[in-house]
């Protein structure tokens, strides 16, 4: 349980300096920009991977020590709801990032107020807010489980 969190957490942390660092060593935004898409597309499945082992070994924890595998807990929901908040910028916003890279070619070369790059910005915004939640969640769910297995 608390490995595939933290591996999970780990990479969620780790992601931001990938990020950063591809844009200040690769000559150019588009280059960086792919770099950093096929990272949080690696980054969105470890995190479906590590959520699905997380939940599995809680149950079993649970029906282990407790007798019963207690589905509906406060930690089985909000790793439920990291999920579905990964899957939304895997399936939905990422698609509509790509679709609109390849409409438009290199998005820092349009101006700033060009509809397509203020769109892209736009999912760019919203990509990184789900991120962050997955992240804050990910650190509720650390926090409720410590406390879990410290009682056991």
């Amino acid at each position: 349980m608390l490995l595939s969190l933290a591996a999970w957490l780990g990479a969620l942390i780790f992601f931001p300096i990938v990020a950063q660092s591809s844009f200040a060593a690769l000559p150019s935004a588009h280059l960086a920009g792919l770099v950093v898409r096929g990272s949080l597309l690696s980054l969105h499945w470890l995190g479906v991977g590590c959520g699905l082992i997380f939940v599995a070994a809680s149950l079993g924890q649970n029906r282990y020590c407790q007798g019963f595998a207690r589905p509906g807990s406060a930690s089985h929901i909000l790793v439920a709801l990291m999920l579905v908040l990964t899957a939304i910028s895997q399936f939905k916003i990422i698609p509509r990032m790509d679709a609109l890279r390849l409409a438009a070619g290199e998005i820092s070369s349009l101006p700033a107020n060009d509809p397509v790059r203020v769109q892209f910005d736009s999912l760019h915004v919203w990509s990184t807010r789900l991120e962050g939640i997955v992240l804050v969640l990910g650190l509720v769910v650390l926090y409720l489980t410590s406390r879990r297995l410290a009682r056991t």
